[in-house]
């Protein structure tokens, strides 16, 4: 944009310049060749009472020296009879024809001659006969100044065009600085500092725009806090059933199934602390190596698939994989993926998650060799998932992906099933919707 108003700036006061320019560089040279033309005149009609007076060739070249141009042997007199005083080649440039016009015409004339031009000023004698003062004119005296004149004009205009150049550039500068600092509180924004304000500074939109947005972010604020204390009162609801769980678990006496029981009771507690400690956290954005949420996550369900029988494969989680995204969201999201296959896929439904890093981008590709998706438009809508499903998990896992501005989707895998797609951007970007694909239909639905 600044570069934009600069070119702006600099076409239009150089269109304007050059417009006073040109007209005003052609009459300083008019007014030159007019100020040498006049001087020639007053010189040759110097002339006139001196050939009124006497044509004597010796009384004229005395009166011709006295004259500027006699001294600079520029002048030269025609005598009726064709003598010429001075005698060329002391003055005379003008050919009999030019001096016959001058005649004809009764007036001064400028004719174009050798070295530059000749003023010829025809002069009425006694007895009807015409003598005419001629004075030659250098090129350089009807040029004389010129030049100077221009260069002059062209560094006025030059100084004019740098001067609105420089204005148009500050007045750039003040506009994009402000749009800079709207930007980078954005960005704060969107990275998770629910601090970020900006001063509102710039053009009256610009400044709207800044208000506008400290608005905006003073809003999203207050609605992020209430989910927050929503969320925590829920949590807080939950630990009497878990108590409840709790007293019935150590109620059961010893043996593996009450081990189990109680095992899963002291998870399902710990992870609603979990939650409890989130929701109570100020919300940001966090990173997480892929890899290692992936290997984890695996491992914790591939207990539970050697008991069912399941093949469980994890490729491509050998290397670091940075994701703008904290650890315990893009767990959730693996672990709703996982919690799909067993769910709605049979015991011994081999599957397989592959981690795949691309050129600003990573995919987390969850497959399975079960029946796979009757209607995946609806299994992305939350709610409609159908099977008596609620539709959270996918749910889950779509906003995981959009929140780095990447997106779901699902195709059917190489083993048979169905293939959960969800391809995170490495660089935070604010989070866009894709409309998914067209789909090919499958025989189930899954959340």
């Amino acid at each position: 944009m600044r570069r934009t108003l600069v070119l702006v700036s600099l076409a239009v006061t150089s269109m304007v310049a050059l417009a006073f320019l040109i007209p005003l560089a052609l009459t300083v040279r008019e007014i030159a060749r007019d100020r040498a033309v006049s001087a020639a005149e007053r010189q040759a009609g110097a002339l006139g009472p001196v050939l009124v007076v006497t044509d004597d060739p010796a009384a004229l070249e005395r009166a011709i020296a006295a004259t500027q141009a006699g001294a600079q042997r520029r002048m030269a007199v025609h005598l009726p009879d064709g003598e010429v005083v001075p005698p060329p080649p002391n003055g005379s440039r003008a050919v009999p024809g030019q001096l016959d016009d001058a005649v004809q015409r009764g007036r001064s004339i400028t004719a174009r001659v050798r070295g530059g031009f000749a003023l010829l000023q025809p002069v009425a004698l006694e007895g009807g006969r015409n003598a005419v003062v001629e004075v030659h004119l250098p090129a350089a005296d009807l040029t004389r100044g010129v030049w100077k004149a221009w260069l002059v004009m062209t560094a006025v205009a030059a100084a004019l065009v740098a001067g609105s150049v420089a204005v148009a550039d500050r007045l750039g500068a003040r506009m994009i600085r402000s749009t800079r600092r709207l930007a980078e509180a954005a960005t704060s924004f969107g990275d998770g500092d629910l601090s970020a304000r900006i001063e509102p500074d710039g053009p009256p939109e610009l400044v709207e725009a800044a208000m506008a947005f400290n608005g905006m972010a003073d809003h999203v604020v207050q609605l992020l806090a209430a989910e927050r204390e929503m969320a925590a009162d829920l949590s807080h609801r939950l630990r009497t059933p878990l108590a409840s769980l709790r007293l019935n678990a150590e109620a059961l006496g010893d043996g593996p199934v009450a081990d189990q029981t109680r095992e899963a009771v002291d998870r399902l507690e710990q992870e609603v602390d979990q939650i409890i400690r989130t929701v109570r956290r100020p919300t940001g954005r966090g990173s997480c190596d892929a890899a290692k949420v992936l290997r984890d996550r695996v491992s914790f369900w591939s207990v539970l698939a050697e008991d069912e029988g399941r093949g469980c494969e994890l490729i491509g989680a050998d290397r670091p994989a940075p994701l703008p995204l904290p650890a315990t969201e893009l767990a959730a999201a693996v672990d709703a993926l996982l919690g799909n296959v067993f769910r709605h896929t049979a015991e011994g439904t081999d599957f397989a998650v592959t981690l795949h890093q691309g050129q600003g981008v990573t995919g987390i590709l969850v497959a399975d060799a079960g029946p796979g998706i009757d209607d995946p438009r609806a299994a992305l809508q939350r709610g409609r998932s159908g099977g008596g499903s609620t539709g959270l998990g996918l749910d889950i896992a779509r906003r995981a992906a959009e929140s780095t501005g990447g997106y779901l989707r699902i195709h059917r895998s190489v083993l048979g099933g169905a293939q959960i797609q969800m391809w995170f951007r490495t660089k935070w970007l604010p989070p866009t919707r894709r409309r998914p694909r067209r789909l090919v239909r499958r025989r189930h639905s899954r959340t």
